[in-house]
Protein backbone atom coordinates (compact mmCIF):
# COMPACT_ATOMS: atom_id res chain seq x y z
CA UNK A 1 0.00 0.00 0.00
CA UNK A 2 0.96 3.61 -0.42
CA UNK A 3 1.73 5.98 2.41
CA UNK A 4 -0.61 6.35 5.36
CA UNK A 5 -3.65 8.49 4.69
CA UNK A 6 -3.83 12.01 6.10
CA UNK A 7 -6.52 14.64 6.66
CA UNK A 8 -6.74 18.26 5.52
CA UNK A 9 -9.23 20.90 6.59
CA UNK A 10 -10.65 23.16 3.89
CA UNK A 11 -13.21 25.91 3.48
CA UNK A 12 -15.69 26.17 0.64
CA UNK A 13 -15.00 28.91 -1.92
CA UNK A 14 -17.89 31.11 -2.90
CA UNK A 15 -16.04 32.89 -5.69
CA UNK A 16 -13.82 31.42 -8.38
CA UNK A 17 -11.56 33.06 -10.95
CA UNK A 18 -8.12 34.66 -11.11
CA UNK A 19 -8.90 37.59 -8.83
CA UNK A 20 -10.30 35.33 -6.14
CA UNK A 21 -7.36 32.92 -6.47
CA UNK A 22 -4.83 35.75 -6.05
CA UNK A 23 -6.62 36.97 -2.95
CA UNK A 24 -6.58 33.45 -1.46
CA UNK A 25 -2.84 33.10 -2.09
CA UNK A 26 -2.15 36.45 -0.41
CA UNK A 27 -3.92 35.03 2.65
CA UNK A 28 -1.84 31.84 2.70
CA UNK A 29 -4.45 29.64 1.03
CA UNK A 30 -4.50 27.51 -2.14
CA UNK A 31 -7.52 27.26 -4.45
CA UNK A 32 -8.47 23.64 -5.12
CA UNK A 33 -11.29 21.58 -6.61
CA UNK A 34 -12.85 18.24 -5.61
CA UNK A 35 -14.51 16.52 -8.57
CA UNK A 36 -15.63 13.12 -9.87
CA UNK A 37 -17.82 10.27 -8.63
CA UNK A 38 -20.72 11.66 -10.72
CA UNK A 39 -21.18 14.60 -8.35
CA UNK A 40 -20.89 18.36 -8.83
CA UNK A 41 -17.39 19.82 -8.34
CA UNK A 42 -16.67 21.61 -5.07
CA UNK A 43 -14.40 24.67 -5.04
CA UNK A 44 -12.34 24.79 -1.85
CA UNK A 45 -9.40 26.61 -0.26
CA UNK A 46 -6.60 24.82 1.61
CA UNK A 47 -3.72 25.96 3.82
CA UNK A 48 -0.70 26.55 1.56
CA UNK A 49 1.90 25.33 4.05
CA UNK A 50 0.02 22.11 4.81
CA UNK A 51 -0.35 21.15 1.15
CA UNK A 52 3.19 22.14 0.15
CA UNK A 53 4.55 20.07 3.05
CA UNK A 54 2.57 17.04 1.81
CA UNK A 55 3.79 17.48 -1.77
CA UNK A 56 7.46 17.67 -0.75
CA UNK A 57 7.11 14.67 1.61
CA UNK A 58 6.70 12.40 -1.45
CA UNK A 59 3.91 10.05 -2.49
CA UNK A 60 1.43 12.93 -2.78
CA UNK A 61 -0.14 11.71 -6.03
CA UNK A 62 -0.53 8.10 -4.82
CA UNK A 63 -1.88 8.65 -1.29
CA UNK A 64 -5.62 8.81 -0.58
CA UNK A 65 -6.46 11.71 1.75
CA UNK A 66 -9.53 12.94 3.61
CA UNK A 67 -10.57 16.56 3.15
CA UNK A 68 -13.06 18.06 5.61
CA UNK A 69 -15.16 20.87 4.16
CA UNK A 70 -17.58 22.59 6.54
CA UNK A 71 -17.91 19.45 8.66
CA UNK A 72 -18.34 17.05 5.74
CA UNK A 73 -15.51 14.63 4.88
CA UNK A 74 -14.47 13.53 1.39
CA UNK A 75 -12.02 10.75 0.49
CA UNK A 76 -9.88 12.05 -2.37
CA UNK A 77 -6.80 11.32 -4.45
CA UNK A 78 -4.71 14.23 -5.78
CA UNK A 79 -4.81 14.16 -9.59
CA UNK A 80 -2.90 17.30 -10.53
CA UNK A 81 -1.21 20.31 -8.99
CA UNK A 82 0.52 23.42 -10.25
CA UNK A 83 3.66 24.97 -8.77
CA UNK A 84 4.84 28.53 -9.29
CA UNK A 85 7.78 28.09 -11.74
CA UNK A 86 9.86 30.76 -9.99
CA UNK A 87 9.01 30.60 -6.30
CA UNK A 88 8.11 26.87 -6.12
CA UNK A 89 4.97 27.24 -4.04
CA UNK A 90 1.67 25.53 -4.82
CA UNK A 91 -0.82 27.42 -7.01
CA UNK A 92 -3.71 24.97 -7.40
CA UNK A 93 -4.66 21.34 -6.71
CA UNK A 94 -7.26 19.04 -8.31
CA UNK A 95 -8.63 16.20 -6.17
CA UNK A 96 -10.64 13.20 -7.40
CA UNK A 97 -13.38 11.83 -5.14
CA UNK A 98 -12.79 8.14 -4.46
CA UNK A 99 -14.67 5.27 -2.85
CA UNK A 100 -13.87 1.61 -2.21
CA UNK A 101 -14.62 0.58 -5.80
CA UNK A 102 -13.02 3.57 -7.54
CA UNK A 103 -10.39 2.58 -10.11
CA UNK A 104 -7.61 5.12 -10.62
CA UNK A 105 -4.65 5.55 -12.95
CA UNK A 106 -1.43 6.45 -11.14
CA UNK A 107 2.32 6.43 -11.73
CA UNK A 108 4.17 4.21 -9.25
CA UNK A 109 7.93 4.76 -8.67
CA UNK A 110 10.38 1.89 -9.11
CA UNK A 111 13.13 1.03 -6.60
CA UNK A 112 16.11 -1.05 -7.68
CA UNK A 113 17.40 -3.58 -5.13
CA UNK A 114 20.30 -6.08 -4.85
CA UNK A 115 22.65 -4.08 -7.08
CA UNK A 116 25.56 -5.71 -5.19
CA UNK A 117 24.34 -9.08 -6.53
CA UNK A 118 24.48 -8.00 -10.18
CA UNK A 119 27.59 -9.40 -11.98
CA UNK A 120 27.19 -6.73 -14.66
CA UNK A 121 27.29 -3.84 -12.19
CA UNK A 122 30.19 -5.43 -10.27
CA UNK A 123 32.44 -5.28 -13.34
CA UNK A 124 31.62 -1.65 -14.03
CA UNK A 125 28.40 -1.93 -15.99
CA UNK A 126 25.90 0.95 -15.80
CA UNK A 127 22.22 0.69 -14.89
CA UNK A 128 20.32 2.47 -17.65
CA UNK A 129 16.86 3.28 -16.25
CA UNK A 130 14.27 3.47 -19.03
CA UNK A 131 11.29 4.03 -16.69
CA UNK A 132 11.56 5.66 -13.28
CA UNK A 133 7.79 5.17 -12.82
CA UNK A 134 5.23 2.65 -14.07
CA UNK A 135 1.71 3.81 -14.90
CA UNK A 136 -0.96 1.42 -13.62
CA UNK A 137 -4.70 1.00 -13.13
CA UNK A 138 -5.60 -0.04 -9.59
CA UNK A 139 -8.22 0.33 -6.83
CA UNK A 140 -7.99 3.71 -5.07
CA UNK A 141 -7.72 2.00 -1.69
CA UNK A 142 -4.89 -0.34 -2.79
CA UNK A 143 -2.32 1.87 -4.52
CA UNK A 144 1.20 0.37 -4.32
CA UNK A 145 3.80 2.67 -2.75
CA UNK A 146 6.54 1.46 -5.13
CA UNK A 147 7.70 -1.56 -7.17
CA UNK A 148 10.96 -3.34 -6.25
CA UNK A 149 13.10 -4.29 -9.26
CA UNK A 150 15.55 -7.07 -8.38
CA UNK A 151 18.98 -6.77 -10.04
CA UNK A 152 20.29 -10.12 -8.72
CA UNK A 153 22.19 -12.07 -11.42
CA UNK A 154 21.84 -9.35 -14.06
CA UNK A 155 24.77 -9.14 -16.49
CA UNK A 156 25.88 -6.55 -19.02
CA UNK A 157 23.47 -6.68 -21.95
CA UNK A 158 20.52 -7.87 -19.81
CA UNK A 159 17.19 -6.07 -19.88
CA UNK A 160 14.56 -6.02 -17.14
CA UNK A 161 10.98 -6.15 -18.39
CA UNK A 162 7.65 -5.55 -16.65
CA UNK A 163 6.90 -9.30 -16.91
CA UNK A 164 9.57 -9.83 -14.21
CA UNK A 165 7.63 -7.68 -11.73
CA UNK A 166 4.92 -9.33 -9.63
CA UNK A 167 2.01 -6.90 -9.62
CA UNK A 168 -0.36 -6.90 -6.63
CA UNK A 169 -3.89 -8.24 -7.11
CA UNK A 170 -6.10 -5.80 -9.00
CA UNK A 171 -3.15 -3.83 -10.41
CA UNK A 172 -2.60 -3.77 -14.19
CA UNK A 173 -0.22 -1.75 -16.33
CA UNK A 174 -1.60 0.91 -18.67
CA UNK A 175 0.76 -0.21 -21.45
CA UNK A 176 -0.37 -3.59 -22.76
CA UNK A 177 3.02 -5.06 -23.74
CA UNK A 178 6.15 -6.40 -22.05
CA UNK A 179 7.99 -3.08 -21.91
CA UNK A 180 11.56 -2.51 -20.70
CA UNK A 181 12.14 -0.93 -17.28
CA UNK A 182 15.95 -0.88 -17.30
CA UNK A 183 19.02 -2.33 -19.00
CA UNK A 184 22.57 -2.98 -17.86
CA UNK A 185 25.02 -1.56 -20.37
CA UNK A 186 28.79 -1.49 -20.71
CA UNK A 187 30.42 1.74 -19.50
CA UNK A 188 31.71 4.18 -22.12
CA UNK A 189 35.30 3.42 -21.12
CA UNK A 190 34.73 -0.32 -21.46
CA UNK A 191 34.66 -3.04 -18.83
CA UNK A 192 37.51 -3.48 -16.37
CA UNK A 193 39.04 -6.72 -17.72
CA UNK A 194 40.60 -7.78 -14.42
CA UNK A 195 37.28 -7.30 -12.64
CA UNK A 196 35.47 -9.20 -15.37
CA UNK A 197 37.96 -12.08 -15.15
CA UNK A 198 37.64 -12.19 -11.36
CA UNK A 199 33.88 -12.23 -11.72
CA UNK A 200 34.09 -15.07 -14.24
CA UNK A 201 36.35 -17.08 -11.96
CA UNK A 202 34.00 -16.51 -9.02
CA UNK A 203 31.08 -17.86 -11.09
CA UNK A 204 33.07 -20.88 -12.33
Amino acid sequence: MSQETYELKAEARERVGKGSARELRRNGLIPAVIYGDKQAPIAIALNTNEVTKRIHAGGFMTTVATIEVDGKKYKVLPKDYQLDPVRDFTLHVDFLRVSGNTQVTVEIPVHFINDAKSPGLKVGGVLNIVRHEIEVHCPADAIPEFFNIDLSGKKIGDSIHISEVTLPKGVTTVIDRDFTIATIVAPAAGVDDSAAEAEGEAEA
